[in-house]
């Protein structure tokens, strides 16, 4: 991909409206779902509403490398995907109705439980709607990252500052929801999201033109399947990035599906709705987003993914300390933590791979980090969490909210440790921003990642 400068503010806005929609939609309704699915009598197609998104990750990167980098302009892609998109999550809620598992067998062991179990509630049309939503939604979020790297001239100080717009949009979706007249309950939600969905679809068409990076080129399997980014894998500190991206997503998931329960439960509840107080991780998120050039040009990568996995221990660890006396600053001294959880590993991440790929995988190496983060890591995460849920619920219903906390505090450390032994980076000039000369630093993934089909 060559990339064109952005050289009037009106395209850094465009970029900057795009990522607000883009977070918008996915905001108003993920976290906050739990409830509508609560009073709907669904409770038990939870884990499977949580794993529809993991699934459509896993997918996008082969949509990505066979049609969006090769055929048609990524903000055209991205204004089709997201109109699709918004219509199936519109209807969504007209297919709510109750629903149970079946029983479990006796002597059912560990593989039913977490393979076989939920599978009967992925026919419930609920959740298949969901499935096309995501499906359409999980490729525009590795389109909207290349789209606006391509029209970015300084990516390292440039890009937080378009991204925190997303976390806004985050932020307002949650918010809003607290103001509707059901709340997290209310189907208005997915009508919200999927409405915000259609408006950009139609923005979409006004963003700047970013052609295909791979039109006129004649594919090879390597690149549809996206195989070529693997050879980034020779570089020994990208492999042990990715594989400890993945292993983090697994306790990431415990977040998505349980933490507005668990703030539901212990009364840490503002405006009388469980997601208004989640909406604090992506306020603390916008702080930290814009704050990024200063703590990388200190910092350098492995620090900063460094303390992005240190938050998520200290997160989970509060979480598990205040659970028996339902403390309240503890639950949202962990929810505040998001901030450091999120942009100091992913959007660290998202800037790594972008500066040190060669510029004719980019887009699939980000559609692999998507695959390996959002796919793997959280279809894993959404199952071993519903899992482990279940397994400390007692015949009551009630939680050992303690020990659904404690266990992914110690496996999050248990990768920060990995991360810290293992990854070498490149010392002091693992800062992006160079040696303070405003250029980028040098490209030593480079050599390893030419494809041989190149």
């Amino acid at each position: 991909m060559t990339d064109t400068p952005a050289k009037t503010g009106p395209v850094l806005t465009k970029l900057s409206v795009m990522m607000f929609l883009q977070f918008f939609v996915w905001g108003a309704w993920y976290v906050s779902m739990t409830g509508f699915i609560n009073k709907s009598g669904m409770g038990d197609v939870t884990g499977a509403a949580y794993m529809v998104g993991p699934i459509a990750a896993i997918i996008s990167p082969f949509f990505l490398g066979l049609i969006a980098d090769r055929y048609f302009s990524s903000e055209r892609v991205l204004g089709v995907l997201h109109l699709i998109g918004g219509l199936a999550l519109i209807a969504a809620p007209f297919a709510a109705k109750s629903y149970s598992l079946p029983e479990a067998p006796e002597n059912a062991g560990l593989f039913y439980h977490m393979v076989l179990h939920d599978l009967p509630a992925f026919g419930h049309p609920f959740i298949l709607l969901l499935l096309v939503h995501m499906l359409c939604y999980m490729p525009t979020l590795g389109l909207t990252s290349s789209l606006a790297f391509h029209n970015l001239t300084n990516r390292e100080k440039q890009f937080p500052l378009v991204r925190v717009l997303g976390t806004l949009g985050w932020i307002v979706g949650n918010i809003a929801i607290s103001f509707l007249p059901g709340k997290d309950g209310s189907a208005a939600q997915f009508y919200l999201a999927g409405g915000a969905g259609i408006v950009l679809a139609l923005f979409s068409f006004m963003l700047p033109h970013t052609p295909a990076p791979l039109a006129g080129e004649k594919p090879t399997l390597g690149q549809i399947l996206g195989l070529d980014s693997l050879a980034l894998f020779k570089n020994r500190s990208y492999a042990v990035f990715i594989i400890c991206s993945f292993l983090i997503c697994i306790p990431l998931a415990a977040y998505y599906q349980q933490a507005r329960n668990f703030v539901e439960s212990a009364g840490a509840v503002v405006n009388e709705s469980a997601t208004f107080t989640m909406s604090f991780g992506q306020m603390s998120e916008v702080i930290f987003m814009v704050l990024m050039p200063l703590f990388f040009a200190r910092l350098g990568v492995k620090w900063m993914l460094a303390v992005g996995m240190l938050a998520w221990v200290v997160r989970y660890g509060l979480f598990a300390a205040a659970a028996d006396d339902n403390i309240k600053w503890m639950v949202l001294g962990g929810v505040l933590l998001h901030g450091i959880c999120y942009d100091f590993f992913f959007v660290t991440g998202m800037i790594y791979v972008d500066r040190d790929t060669p510029a004719k995988i980019r887009g699939q190496a980000q559609g692999f980090l998507v695959f390996v983060t959002q796919g793997l890591g959280m279809i894993i995460g959404a199952k071993v969490v519903f899992w482990l849920t279940g397994e400390y619920t007692n015949e009551l219903g009630e939680k050992d909210w303690k020990m659904i906390w404690a266990i992914p505090a110690a496996f999050a450390l248990a990768v920060l440790v990995l991360f810290m032994l293992l990854f070498k980076g490149r010392g002091t000039s693992s800062s992006p921003v160079g040696s303070g000369s405003g250029e980028p630093a040098p490209e030593p993934l480079a050599a390893a990642a030419t494809p041989d089909t190149a």
